[in-house]
Protein backbone atom coordinates (compact mmCIF):
# COMPACT_ATOMS: atom_id res chain seq x y z
CA UNK A 1 0.00 0.00 0.00
CA UNK A 2 1.01 3.49 -0.85
CA UNK A 3 0.94 6.56 1.36
CA UNK A 4 1.70 10.06 0.63
CA UNK A 5 2.84 12.91 3.33
CA UNK A 6 3.04 16.61 3.77
CA UNK A 7 6.21 17.91 5.07
CA UNK A 8 8.56 20.40 4.50
CA UNK A 9 11.94 21.62 4.58
CA UNK A 10 14.18 24.31 4.39
CA UNK A 11 16.78 25.53 1.62
CA UNK A 12 18.39 29.12 2.88
CA UNK A 13 16.17 30.83 4.60
CA UNK A 14 12.59 29.41 2.64
CA UNK A 15 10.99 26.51 3.02
CA UNK A 16 9.56 24.83 0.49
CA UNK A 17 7.64 21.75 -0.24
CA UNK A 18 8.50 17.92 0.56
CA UNK A 19 6.36 14.89 -0.12
CA UNK A 20 7.11 11.77 1.91
CA UNK A 21 5.79 8.65 -0.19
CA UNK A 22 5.90 5.53 1.42
CA UNK A 23 5.44 2.12 0.05
CA UNK A 24 4.73 -0.81 1.68
CA UNK A 25 3.84 -3.89 -0.53
CA UNK A 26 3.61 -6.45 2.40
CA UNK A 27 6.23 -8.87 0.63
CA UNK A 28 9.58 -9.02 -0.27
CA UNK A 29 12.84 -9.49 2.04
CA UNK A 30 12.71 -7.12 5.08
CA UNK A 31 14.63 -3.86 3.95
CA UNK A 32 14.12 -0.31 4.78
CA UNK A 33 15.30 1.65 1.65
CA UNK A 34 14.84 6.02 1.93
CA UNK A 35 15.97 7.55 -1.04
CA UNK A 36 15.54 11.58 -2.46
CA UNK A 37 18.90 13.31 -1.95
CA UNK A 38 18.92 12.83 1.73
CA UNK A 39 21.99 13.45 4.17
CA UNK A 40 23.24 11.83 6.86
CA UNK A 41 20.84 13.17 9.69
CA UNK A 42 17.78 11.83 7.69
CA UNK A 43 19.02 8.49 6.36
CA UNK A 44 19.69 7.41 10.19
CA UNK A 45 15.96 8.37 10.79
CA UNK A 46 15.25 4.91 9.24
CA UNK A 47 16.52 3.69 12.62
CA UNK A 48 14.70 6.39 15.03
CA UNK A 49 11.61 5.85 13.57
CA UNK A 50 12.01 1.77 13.60
CA UNK A 51 12.70 1.70 17.19
CA UNK A 52 9.70 4.56 17.65
CA UNK A 53 7.29 2.57 15.93
CA UNK A 54 7.81 -0.34 18.11
CA UNK A 55 8.22 1.40 21.24
CA UNK A 56 5.06 3.08 20.31
CA UNK A 57 3.29 -0.31 20.80
CA UNK A 58 2.32 -0.48 17.28
CA UNK A 59 3.79 -3.21 14.38
CA UNK A 60 7.05 -2.60 12.34
CA UNK A 61 6.29 -4.13 8.71
CA UNK A 62 8.72 -7.24 8.55
CA UNK A 63 8.57 -6.88 4.43
CA UNK A 64 10.19 -4.21 2.19
CA UNK A 65 9.87 -0.45 2.85
CA UNK A 66 10.28 2.09 0.60
CA UNK A 67 10.50 5.90 1.87
CA UNK A 68 10.89 8.21 -1.15
CA UNK A 69 10.84 12.39 -0.12
CA UNK A 70 10.37 14.06 -3.10
CA UNK A 71 11.24 16.25 -4.82
CA UNK A 72 14.60 14.22 -5.23
CA UNK A 73 16.67 17.27 -6.42
CA UNK A 74 16.59 19.27 -3.42
CA UNK A 75 18.53 17.88 -0.67
CA UNK A 76 17.15 17.04 2.21
CA UNK A 77 19.09 17.79 5.83
CA UNK A 78 17.90 17.25 9.31
CA UNK A 79 15.82 15.10 11.38
CA UNK A 80 12.37 17.31 10.65
CA UNK A 81 10.98 14.21 8.50
CA UNK A 82 10.99 11.28 11.23
CA UNK A 83 7.36 12.09 11.94
CA UNK A 84 6.08 11.90 8.44
CA UNK A 85 8.01 8.50 7.55
CA UNK A 86 6.35 7.55 10.57
CA UNK A 87 3.05 8.34 9.87
CA UNK A 88 3.04 7.36 6.48
CA UNK A 89 4.43 3.97 7.15
CA UNK A 90 1.49 3.59 9.72
CA UNK A 91 -1.00 4.46 7.21
CA UNK A 92 0.77 2.26 4.30
CA UNK A 93 0.63 -0.96 6.49
CA UNK A 94 -3.11 -0.40 7.19
CA UNK A 95 -2.98 0.28 10.95
CA UNK A 96 -4.53 3.92 10.74
CA UNK A 97 -7.06 4.59 8.78
CA UNK A 98 -7.16 8.38 7.99
CA UNK A 99 -7.21 10.73 5.22
CA UNK A 100 -4.68 13.51 6.24
CA UNK A 101 -4.30 15.18 2.43
CA UNK A 102 -4.78 18.60 4.34
CA UNK A 103 -2.29 17.96 7.22
CA UNK A 104 1.58 18.63 7.57
CA UNK A 105 3.68 17.00 9.43
CA UNK A 106 7.16 18.32 11.20
CA UNK A 107 9.07 16.72 13.97
CA UNK A 108 12.34 14.45 14.99
CA UNK A 109 11.58 11.31 17.07
CA UNK A 110 13.56 9.64 19.87
CA UNK A 111 13.88 6.21 19.88
CA UNK A 112 10.48 6.15 22.55
CA UNK A 113 8.52 7.97 20.06
CA UNK A 114 8.83 10.93 22.01
CA UNK A 115 8.73 14.39 19.74
CA UNK A 116 12.04 16.66 20.06
CA UNK A 117 12.57 20.25 19.60
CA UNK A 118 13.00 20.48 15.65
CA UNK A 119 15.08 23.50 14.23
CA UNK A 120 13.39 25.68 11.56
CA UNK A 121 9.74 25.33 12.67
CA UNK A 122 8.50 29.27 11.76
CA UNK A 123 9.55 29.40 7.84
CA UNK A 124 7.47 25.90 7.81
CA UNK A 125 4.95 26.91 9.62
CA UNK A 126 4.65 30.13 7.07
CA UNK A 127 4.75 27.92 4.44
CA UNK A 128 1.96 25.73 5.27
CA UNK A 129 0.05 28.89 6.04
CA UNK A 130 0.96 30.06 2.33
CA UNK A 131 0.02 26.61 0.90
CA UNK A 132 -3.54 27.03 2.51
CA UNK A 133 -3.10 23.37 4.92
CA UNK A 134 -5.40 23.26 7.09
CA UNK A 135 -3.35 21.54 10.01
CA UNK A 136 0.34 21.23 11.27
CA UNK A 137 1.67 18.92 13.51
CA UNK A 138 4.50 20.03 15.67
CA UNK A 139 6.53 18.64 18.41
CA UNK A 140 5.51 19.91 22.00
CA UNK A 141 8.56 21.82 22.70
CA UNK A 142 8.46 24.13 19.23
CA UNK A 143 4.76 25.13 20.14
CA UNK A 144 5.67 28.57 21.06
CA UNK A 145 7.67 29.32 18.09
CA UNK A 146 4.66 27.67 16.04
CA UNK A 147 1.99 29.57 17.85
CA UNK A 148 3.12 33.28 16.03
CA UNK A 149 1.64 32.16 12.99
CA UNK A 150 -2.01 32.69 12.70
CA UNK A 151 -4.10 31.24 9.59
CA UNK A 152 -3.64 27.51 10.13
CA UNK A 153 -4.34 25.03 13.18
CA UNK A 154 -1.47 23.97 14.81
CA UNK A 155 -1.41 20.95 17.18
CA UNK A 156 1.13 20.57 19.23
CA UNK A 157 2.51 17.08 19.66
CA UNK A 158 4.48 15.15 22.85
CA UNK A 159 4.29 11.57 21.66
CA UNK A 160 3.77 9.67 18.58
CA UNK A 161 1.74 7.28 20.53
CA UNK A 162 -0.36 10.43 21.14
CA UNK A 163 -0.58 11.02 17.52
CA UNK A 164 -2.07 7.66 16.77
CA UNK A 165 -4.84 8.00 19.18
CA UNK A 166 -5.75 11.11 17.97
CA UNK A 167 -6.10 9.44 14.26
CA UNK A 168 -7.67 6.92 15.88
CA UNK A 169 -10.46 9.29 17.94
CA UNK A 170 -9.51 8.13 21.77
CA UNK A 171 -7.40 11.12 22.62
CA UNK A 172 -7.85 14.62 21.58
CA UNK A 173 -4.54 17.50 21.02
CA UNK A 174 -5.20 20.68 22.44
CA UNK A 175 -4.92 23.09 19.51
CA UNK A 176 -2.02 25.71 20.12
CA UNK A 177 -3.29 29.11 20.41
CA UNK A 178 -1.44 31.92 18.23
CA UNK A 179 0.19 34.64 20.15
CA UNK A 180 0.32 37.85 18.76
CA UNK A 181 3.85 38.98 18.21
CA UNK A 182 3.69 42.62 18.72
CA UNK A 183 2.69 41.40 22.57
CA UNK A 184 6.61 39.61 22.76
CA UNK A 185 8.83 42.53 21.65
CA UNK A 186 10.68 44.19 24.33
CA UNK A 187 13.52 46.61 24.63
CA UNK A 188 17.28 45.06 24.52
CA UNK A 189 18.98 44.43 27.83
CA UNK A 190 22.45 45.90 28.03
CA UNK A 191 25.56 44.98 30.21
CA UNK A 192 26.23 48.46 31.07
CA UNK A 193 23.65 51.97 31.28
CA UNK A 194 24.89 55.11 29.76
CA UNK A 195 24.54 56.69 32.76
CA UNK A 196 27.61 54.58 34.09
CA UNK A 197 30.03 55.68 31.03
CA UNK A 198 32.16 58.88 32.82
CA UNK A 199 32.42 61.57 29.90
CA UNK A 200 33.32 60.76 26.50
CA UNK A 201 29.89 62.65 25.44
CA UNK A 202 31.17 62.58 21.85
CA UNK A 203 31.31 58.90 22.00
CA UNK A 204 27.87 58.64 23.53
CA UNK A 205 26.24 61.02 21.22
CA UNK A 206 28.38 58.96 18.09
CA UNK A 207 26.33 55.97 19.45
CA UNK A 208 23.18 57.85 19.58
CA UNK A 209 23.41 58.45 15.92
CA UNK A 210 24.49 54.85 15.23
CA UNK A 211 21.86 53.21 16.90
CA UNK A 212 19.28 55.94 15.48
CA UNK A 213 20.20 55.40 11.88
CA UNK A 214 22.13 52.12 12.08
CA UNK A 215 25.05 53.56 10.86
CA UNK A 216 28.36 51.39 11.53
CA UNK A 217 30.96 52.93 13.77
CA UNK A 218 34.51 52.60 14.47
CA UNK A 219 36.05 53.34 18.05
CA UNK A 220 39.67 54.31 18.03
CA UNK A 221 41.42 55.08 21.44
CA UNK A 222 43.96 53.65 23.81
CA UNK A 223 43.75 50.84 26.21
CA UNK A 224 40.63 51.58 28.97
CA UNK A 225 39.43 54.26 27.46
CA UNK A 226 35.84 52.63 27.39
CA UNK A 227 35.50 51.22 23.62
CA UNK A 228 34.27 47.97 24.66
CA UNK A 229 31.95 49.28 27.65
CA UNK A 230 30.26 51.89 25.00
CA UNK A 231 29.92 49.03 22.81
CA UNK A 232 27.81 46.94 25.26
CA UNK A 233 26.02 49.74 25.90
CA UNK A 234 24.52 49.85 22.98
CA UNK A 235 21.99 47.40 23.23
CA UNK A 236 20.11 49.36 25.98
CA UNK A 237 19.84 52.43 23.13
CA UNK A 238 18.22 50.22 20.02
CA UNK A 239 14.84 50.46 19.22
CA UNK A 240 12.72 47.90 19.71
CA UNK A 241 12.65 45.30 16.43
CA UNK A 242 9.24 45.96 14.89
CA UNK A 243 7.23 42.71 14.08
CA UNK A 244 8.09 41.96 10.49
CA UNK A 245 11.91 42.35 11.89
CA UNK A 246 11.25 40.41 14.65
CA UNK A 247 10.19 37.08 12.19
CA UNK A 248 13.24 37.86 9.73
CA UNK A 249 15.69 37.31 12.79
CA UNK A 250 13.52 34.48 14.38
CA UNK A 251 13.68 32.95 11.11
CA UNK A 252 17.33 32.84 11.13
CA UNK A 253 17.75 31.57 14.78
CA UNK A 254 14.91 28.86 14.69
CA UNK A 255 17.13 27.46 11.03
CA UNK A 256 20.35 27.27 12.72
CA UNK A 257 18.86 25.78 16.48
CA UNK A 258 19.67 29.17 18.30
CA UNK A 259 16.30 30.28 19.15
CA UNK A 260 16.23 29.44 22.98
CA UNK A 261 13.45 26.39 23.56
CA UNK A 262 10.42 27.16 24.87
CA UNK A 263 10.30 30.77 23.74
CA UNK A 264 7.95 31.82 20.80
CA UNK A 265 10.51 34.29 18.98
CA UNK A 266 13.37 36.54 19.42
CA UNK A 267 12.12 39.74 21.57
CA UNK A 268 14.99 41.97 21.35
CA UNK A 269 17.85 42.89 18.33
CA UNK A 270 20.66 40.33 18.39
CA UNK A 271 24.47 41.18 19.51
CA UNK A 272 26.99 39.30 18.46
CA UNK A 273 30.95 39.73 19.34
CA UNK A 274 32.42 36.70 18.31
CA UNK A 275 36.34 36.69 18.59
CA UNK A 276 39.22 37.99 16.70
CA UNK A 277 40.17 34.26 16.13
CA UNK A 278 36.86 33.43 13.88
CA UNK A 279 37.16 32.27 10.70
CA UNK A 280 35.86 33.73 7.79
CA UNK A 281 33.28 30.64 7.01
CA UNK A 282 32.30 31.77 10.70
CA UNK A 283 31.72 35.46 10.23
CA UNK A 284 30.63 35.15 6.72
CA UNK A 285 28.74 31.37 6.72
CA UNK A 286 29.21 28.76 4.17
CA UNK A 287 30.47 24.93 4.45
CA UNK A 288 29.10 22.11 2.60
CA UNK A 289 26.13 22.41 3.64
CA UNK A 290 25.80 26.44 3.96
CA UNK A 291 24.92 27.70 7.21
CA UNK A 292 24.18 31.10 7.90
CA UNK A 293 27.75 33.21 9.89
CA UNK A 294 27.86 35.62 12.57
CA UNK A 295 26.70 38.45 10.13
CA UNK A 296 23.65 36.65 9.33
CA UNK A 297 22.85 36.23 12.96
CA UNK A 298 23.28 39.59 13.76
CA UNK A 299 20.46 40.49 11.02
CA UNK A 300 18.60 43.74 12.69
CA UNK A 301 21.23 44.05 15.22
CA UNK A 302 24.63 44.73 16.40
CA UNK A 303 27.71 42.96 15.14
CA UNK A 304 30.53 43.97 17.44
CA UNK A 305 34.20 43.17 16.56
CA UNK A 306 36.46 44.25 18.94
CA UNK A 307 40.02 44.58 18.51
CA UNK A 308 39.41 45.31 14.88
CA UNK A 309 43.41 45.39 13.30
CA UNK A 310 43.46 41.50 15.39
CA UNK A 311 40.80 40.02 12.79
CA UNK A 312 42.64 38.26 9.59
CA UNK A 313 42.62 40.70 6.69
CA UNK A 314 41.00 37.88 4.40
CA UNK A 315 38.09 37.81 6.81
CA UNK A 316 37.80 41.41 6.80
CA UNK A 317 37.44 42.31 3.58
CA UNK A 318 34.71 39.22 3.49
CA UNK A 319 32.66 41.78 5.37
CA UNK A 320 32.83 44.46 2.57
CA UNK A 321 29.80 43.04 -0.06
CA UNK A 322 27.20 42.57 2.97
CA UNK A 323 27.76 45.81 4.14
CA UNK A 324 26.82 47.57 1.35
CA UNK A 325 24.52 44.94 0.17
CA UNK A 326 22.75 43.27 3.11
CA UNK A 327 22.87 40.17 2.10
CA UNK A 328 25.57 37.32 2.01
CA UNK A 329 24.85 34.97 -1.03
CA UNK A 330 26.81 31.41 -0.80
CA UNK A 331 27.30 29.67 -3.84
CA UNK A 332 28.53 25.69 -3.67
CA UNK A 333 28.07 22.62 -5.77
CA UNK A 334 24.62 21.53 -4.21
CA UNK A 335 23.10 25.19 -4.76
CA UNK A 336 23.02 28.60 -4.14
CA UNK A 337 21.63 30.17 -0.76
CA UNK A 338 21.74 33.97 0.61
CA UNK A 339 21.10 35.19 4.04
CA UNK A 340 19.93 38.99 4.98
CA UNK A 341 22.96 40.59 6.54
CA UNK A 342 21.60 44.17 7.56
CA UNK A 343 23.55 44.76 10.91
CA UNK A 344 24.99 47.98 12.49
CA UNK A 345 28.74 47.30 12.72
CA UNK A 346 30.29 48.31 16.08
CA UNK A 347 34.20 47.93 15.78
CA UNK A 348 36.89 48.93 18.30
CA UNK A 349 40.40 49.30 17.43
CA UNK A 350 43.67 50.61 19.17
CA UNK A 351 45.85 53.37 17.36
CA UNK A 352 49.25 50.84 17.65
CA UNK A 353 50.10 46.99 18.86
CA UNK A 354 50.78 48.91 22.70
CA UNK A 355 47.95 50.57 22.10
CA UNK A 356 49.26 54.34 23.11
CA UNK A 357 50.18 55.93 19.60
CA UNK A 358 48.98 59.47 19.75
CA UNK A 359 48.49 59.81 23.47
CA UNK A 360 49.86 62.33 25.20
CA UNK A 361 50.56 61.03 28.33
CA UNK A 362 51.97 57.57 28.02
CA UNK A 363 54.84 57.02 25.53
CA UNK A 364 54.40 54.79 22.72
CA UNK A 365 56.94 51.84 22.57
CA UNK A 366 56.24 50.95 18.86
CA UNK A 367 58.74 51.51 15.58
CA UNK A 368 57.04 53.60 12.97
CA UNK A 369 57.28 51.05 10.19
CA UNK A 370 55.02 48.36 13.10
CA UNK A 371 52.70 51.34 13.54
CA UNK A 372 51.58 51.36 9.91
CA UNK A 373 51.67 47.82 9.20
CA UNK A 374 49.41 47.75 11.80
CA UNK A 375 47.07 50.43 10.87
CA UNK A 376 46.82 49.04 7.11
CA UNK A 377 45.63 45.64 8.56
CA UNK A 378 42.37 47.10 8.35
CA UNK A 379 41.49 48.25 4.44
CA UNK A 380 40.39 52.01 3.17
CA UNK A 381 37.33 50.33 1.18
CA UNK A 382 36.42 48.75 4.32
CA UNK A 383 36.85 51.93 6.70
CA UNK A 384 35.37 53.75 3.80
CA UNK A 385 32.22 51.78 4.50
CA UNK A 386 31.54 52.83 8.03
CA UNK A 387 30.02 55.80 8.56
CA UNK A 388 31.22 57.07 11.91
CA UNK A 389 35.03 57.38 13.08
CA UNK A 390 35.14 58.48 16.84
CA UNK A 391 38.41 58.85 18.91
CA UNK A 392 37.87 57.70 22.23
CA UNK A 393 40.66 59.66 24.63
CA UNK A 394 41.46 57.77 28.10
CA UNK A 395 39.32 59.46 30.46
CA UNK A 396 41.24 61.78 33.13
CA UNK A 397 41.70 60.22 36.94
CA UNK A 398 40.21 62.96 38.74
CA UNK A 399 36.80 62.32 36.37
CA UNK A 400 37.21 58.66 37.72
CA UNK A 401 37.20 59.31 41.10
CA UNK A 402 35.02 62.50 41.71
CA UNK A 403 32.02 61.77 38.73
CA UNK A 404 29.21 59.79 39.72
CA UNK A 405 28.28 58.62 36.51
CA UNK A 406 24.34 60.75 36.15
CA UNK A 407 25.18 61.67 33.06
CA UNK A 408 21.62 60.73 30.75
CA UNK A 409 20.24 57.42 31.37
CA UNK A 410 19.87 54.58 28.53
CA UNK A 411 16.51 54.47 29.05
CA UNK A 412 16.15 58.06 28.13
CA UNK A 413 18.49 58.37 25.43
CA UNK A 414 16.43 55.21 24.00
CA UNK A 415 13.11 56.77 23.65
CA UNK A 416 14.71 59.95 21.47
CA UNK A 417 16.28 56.96 19.41
CA UNK A 418 12.93 55.12 19.06
CA UNK A 419 11.04 58.47 18.05
CA UNK A 420 14.28 59.06 15.60
CA UNK A 421 13.44 55.15 14.10
CA UNK A 422 10.11 56.04 14.14
CA UNK A 423 10.42 59.28 11.64
CA UNK A 424 12.38 56.76 9.36
CA UNK A 425 9.68 54.04 9.40
CA UNK A 426 7.02 56.66 8.46
CA UNK A 427 9.28 58.11 5.71
CA UNK A 428 9.99 54.71 4.51
CA UNK A 429 6.23 53.22 5.16
CA UNK A 430 6.26 52.63 0.74
CA UNK A 431 9.84 51.59 0.91
CA UNK A 432 10.91 47.87 2.35
CA UNK A 433 13.74 50.21 3.68
CA UNK A 434 13.91 50.50 7.89
CA UNK A 435 16.39 52.64 8.56
CA UNK A 436 18.24 55.55 6.90
CA UNK A 437 21.57 53.76 6.42
CA UNK A 438 19.56 51.16 3.95
CA UNK A 439 19.16 54.12 1.14
CA UNK A 440 20.40 54.01 -2.07
CA UNK A 441 22.10 56.53 -3.87
CA UNK A 442 18.61 57.41 -5.56
CA UNK A 443 16.83 57.24 -2.24
CA UNK A 444 19.25 59.37 -0.89
CA UNK A 445 18.67 61.96 -3.39
CA UNK A 446 15.09 61.80 -2.45
CA UNK A 447 14.82 62.05 1.00
CA UNK A 448 17.81 64.12 1.79
CA UNK A 449 17.31 67.36 0.01
CA UNK A 450 19.56 70.23 1.19
CA UNK A 451 19.39 73.68 0.86
CA UNK A 452 21.53 76.06 -1.31
CA UNK A 453 23.82 76.87 2.23
CA UNK A 454 24.01 73.35 2.84
CA UNK A 455 24.47 71.56 -0.74
CA UNK A 456 27.88 74.48 -0.61
CA UNK A 457 29.19 73.68 2.92
CA UNK A 458 29.11 69.77 1.86
CA UNK A 459 30.85 70.43 -1.64
CA UNK A 460 33.53 72.20 0.12
CA UNK A 461 33.64 69.84 2.54
CA UNK A 462 34.28 67.00 0.23
CA UNK A 463 36.88 68.43 -1.85
CA UNK A 464 38.62 70.06 1.50
CA UNK A 465 38.34 66.54 3.24
CA UNK A 466 38.76 64.38 -0.51
CA UNK A 467 35.88 62.11 0.04
CA UNK A 468 34.54 59.96 -2.08
CA UNK A 469 31.64 59.43 -3.92
CA UNK A 470 30.29 56.47 -1.31
CA UNK A 471 31.91 59.45 1.63
CA UNK A 472 29.38 61.89 0.45
CA UNK A 473 26.46 60.13 0.51
CA UNK A 474 27.20 58.39 4.02
CA UNK A 475 27.43 62.24 4.98
CA UNK A 476 23.72 62.58 3.97
CA UNK A 477 22.51 59.89 5.58
CA UNK A 478 23.87 60.78 8.54
CA UNK A 479 22.87 64.14 8.30
CA UNK A 480 19.55 62.50 8.02
CA UNK A 481 19.63 60.74 11.04
CA UNK A 482 20.82 63.89 12.97
CA UNK A 483 17.74 65.95 11.67
CA UNK A 484 15.47 63.04 12.58
CA UNK A 485 16.78 63.28 16.50
CA UNK A 486 16.21 66.85 16.77
CA UNK A 487 12.65 65.85 15.11
CA UNK A 488 13.57 68.16 12.12
CA UNK A 489 11.85 67.54 8.88
CA UNK A 490 14.70 69.64 7.12
CA UNK A 491 18.57 68.10 7.17
CA UNK A 492 19.86 71.81 8.50
CA UNK A 493 23.74 73.03 7.85
CA UNK A 494 24.40 72.46 11.93
CA UNK A 495 22.80 68.78 10.99
CA UNK A 496 25.31 68.35 7.67
CA UNK A 497 28.59 70.06 10.00
CA UNK A 498 27.98 67.55 12.95
CA UNK A 499 28.04 64.72 10.27
CA UNK A 500 31.01 66.04 8.81
CA UNK A 501 32.85 65.87 12.39
CA UNK A 502 32.59 61.86 12.29
CA UNK A 503 34.22 61.33 8.68
CA UNK A 504 37.69 61.09 8.45
CA UNK A 505 39.48 62.65 5.30
CA UNK A 506 40.38 59.84 2.90
CA UNK A 507 44.40 59.11 3.84
CA UNK A 508 43.72 59.62 7.22
CA UNK A 509 45.53 57.21 9.66
CA UNK A 510 43.56 54.61 12.15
Amino acid sequence: MLAKIASSGVVGLSACAIEVEVDVPGEGMPNFILVGLADKAVDESKERVRSAIKNTGADFPTGRITVNLAPADIPKIGPAYDLPIAIGILIASGQIEKDVSDSLFIGELSLDGTLRHTNGILPMLYFAKDSKYKKVFVPYENREEAAVVGGVEIYPVKTLLELVHYFMGTEEIKLQEKIPVDTLLTTGQADFDFSEVIGQEQAKRAMTIAAAGAHNILLRGTPGSGKTMLARALPGILPRLTEDEALEVTKIYSITGNLPHNEAIITNRPFRSPHHTTSRIGLIGGGSTPIPGEVSLAHRGVLFLDELPEFPRSVLESLRQPMEDGIVTISRAKGTVAYPAKFLLVSAANPCPCGYYGDPKKKCKCMPGLISRYQKRISGPLLDRIDLHIDVPSVETQKLVHEKGDGESSKSIQERVQEARRLQLKRFEKTSLKSNSEMNTRQVKNFCELDTTGKELLLHATQKLNLSARSYFKVLKVSRTIADLDGSDDILVTHIAEALQYRPSMGDDL
